[in-house]
């Protein structure tokens, strides 16, 4: 089993790793998964450090609806329970269709929603509930913490939202909340 060290010196190398360019033949399954409250959780164990965490998020990617920590020898297989990060914070900076959302993650990843990083929100079947997300990077997705739909939903009424179709603009992009 390979342990955290070892993956931790072949990612430390990188300031912004290119991820995207890089193409391993070799693939590893890693006992680290990434709870749905936001946790990475490694062989039991959650991940206390925060840098360590951050470090492995600037590796993830997403390939064929599987997620992995890439590098460019090995990638590795992880498992996520529903998205591997969180929506943390949000502000709202301008006016009328002029807004932006900024969201911050809890890998300290910063967004701004618009046609690159658009809003989404599921609704559960079985509950009904809905589960917001917004588009990070690559297909990978932040889900909006409770506060922040929260927050959301205020923006959208103050934005002046239609009640049969409820939604916020943010870059010039509407996006529905329904």
């Amino acid at each position: 089993m390979r342990d955290l060290n070892s993956l931790f010196h072949e990612v430390k190398a990188f300031d912004r790793p290119p991820v995207e360019k890089w193409h391993p033949e070799k693939t590893v399954d890693f006992d680290l998964h990434i709870t749905s409250n936001g946790d990475w959780v490694h062989e039991g164990d959650k991940i206390t450090r925060h840098k360590l965490v951050k470090l492995f998020s600037t590796v993830l990617a997403l390939r064929d609806g599987e997620h992995f920590l890439v590098t460019p020898p090995v990638k590795y297989r992880i498992q996520v329970e529903d998205a591997p990060f969180l929506a943390v914070e949000l502000r709202a900076v301008g006016l009328g269709e002029d807004t932006e959302l900024v969201f911050r993650t809890n890998v300290d990843e910063v967004v701004t929603a618009g046609p690159k990083h658009p809003i989404e929100v599921e609704v559960e079947r079985e509950t009904g509930e809905p589960n917001p997300y917004i588009f990070v990077r690559d297909g990978l997705k932040a889900r909006l913490t409770r506060s922040v739909f929260y927050q959301l939903v205020d923006i959208a009424l103050s934005q002046g939202a239609d009640e049969s179709r409820p939604g916020v603009t943010s870059g010039k992009t509407f996006f529905p909340l329904t």
